[in-house]
């Protein structure tokens, strides 16, 4: 302790000063704590450990290398292997390989809270990463996550990390990660598997050929799998791109950053290992896959006005309002679907009956337009009697062009 002083916070007291001080601190006091057993195939413990720097042939440099062990909690047998990351692929990926070693399932699985599995470590409701959660149902295991900071609790694996990191690690040399994973396997099954464990006095490879292995829940035919997780933003049209193909995220997350699951036949997409949108997977480069929630209300409206909904809105609203919907919409050749819902939105602040008189009123002078209507509204015309003599407006070649006396006639009513 007074040697660590000195090289890392600079103290210069004295080792016997060190030495009285530390004699006058009280002993820890133990804890009693209760030893749980478990039954065979019941659960399997994993942990994640470091243990050091080690030489990576994709990237052709030195990482820091990681290793994953999975101890059997009845025979201790185990299954590890050295990685470079803790990513959720990764993850799933490592279960999915220490069920294959043991051939077969388990009933319980008891992980740290690594976010990779859980996302918040809460003692009495934990809240699991999505992918992880989808595996457990997969494989039939419950997730029984450990309390936070109470490495006891999953002693078993937490004993089994630090026996590869000192008797597998220490002092060794590898080529790279594929070597080292080579000597590891057969490590757990020459050393550390038959060894005489010093809780079960029996080696743990004994125990799980002649006891635990027959226990084990059969493995589905199908393993689970993530074919792939990616990183997208959500641009300005609510879309991610994967792979050339784009799919729709809520407008709430235009902006951010997601983390795309790519599987064999969907995509799913998650803020924070929450799913927020699930799609089918385009099989081809520029393909979209759109879902109107994932666009803001009045531009979902907007999308959703095709002539054909215009037309059910407008019948919805009155004859009149339909009536004025189906000029617009037969005019030829403009295309006046945006002037129908204009009209339509008009309703949102006046309401359908005023909407419906007013286009009375604009069929009466034989004016339909988004701007005749919108100004009987304002002028509040639509709530005065028409004439008892209709204006007469001689049949035009267009269903819009009125001689010039008409037009003023009416135009000189809404400025009234």
């Amino acid at each position: 302790i007074w040697q660590r002083l000195r090289d890392n916070y600079g103290y210069s007291g004295s080792y016997s000063a060190v030495r009285r001080f530390v004699s006058q601190l009280g002993a820890v006091e133990p804890q009693a704590f209760v030893r749980v057993h478990t039954v065979p195939g019941e659960e399997m413990q994993v942990d994640f450990g470091t243990v050091g720097p080690l030489y990576d042939p994709e990237s052709g440099k030195i990482r820091t290398a990681y290793v994953f062990v999975a101890t059997l909690s009845y025979s201790r047998h185990q299954y590890a292997e050295l990685v470079f990351d803790q990513k959720v692929v990764t993850w799933i990926a490592l279960h999915r390989r220490a069920f294959e070693w043991f051939g077969g399932g388990v009933k319980r699985v008891v992980p740290d809270n690594l976010k990779a599995g859980v996302i918040k470590a809460l003692v009495y409701d934990p809240v699991l990463g999505e992918a992880y959660r989808k595996m457990a149902l997969h494989y039939g295991f419950l997730i029984s996550p450990t309390r936070p900071a109470t490495p006891r609790h999953k002693g078993k694996v937490e004993n089994g990390v630090h026996y590869v990191q000192r008797n597998f690690w220490a002092g060794q040399e590898f080529a790279d990660i594929t070597v080292a994973n080579q000597h590891l396997r057969t490590w757990i099954q020459q050393v550390a598997g038959v060894r005489n464990h010093g809780t079960t006095h029996q080696s743990p490879l004994h125990l799980f050929e002649k006891i635990e292995k027959a226990a084990l829940l059969r493995l589905q035919t199908e393993p689970f799998a993530l074919c792939e997780i990616r990183t997208a933003k959500v641009h300005s049209d609510c879309h991610v791109v994967v792979a050339g193909s784009y799919y729709s995220a809520p407008y709430t997350l235009v902006d951010q950053q997601l983390d795309v699951y790519v599987h064999e036949r969907v995509v799913e997409l998650y803020k924070n290992q929450e799913l927020v949108a699930t799609h089918l997977r385009c099989q081809e480069p520029g393909q979209w896959q759109t879902r109107l929630e994932d666009y803001p209300p009045y531009k979902a409206a907007y999308l959703q006005r095709t002539p054909q909904v215009c037309r059910l809105q407008a019948a919805q609203m009155g004859p009149f309002t339909a009536q004025v919907a189906d000029q617009l919409l037969n005019d030829r050749p403009l295309d006046r679907l945006r002037s129908v819902q204009a009209i339509l939105r008009l309703a949102d602040s006046v309401g359908a009956n005023r909407l419906e008189a007013a286009c009375e009123r604009a069929l009466y002078y034989g004016d339909v337009t988004y701007r005749r209507v919108k100004g009987i509204l304002n002028a509040a015309l639509d709530r005065e009697p028409l004439p008892e003599t209709p204006l007469v407006l001689p049949v035009q070649a267009h269903a819009f062009a009125r001689p010039g006396a008409a037009y003023f006639a009416v135009s000189a009513e809404v400025a009234a």
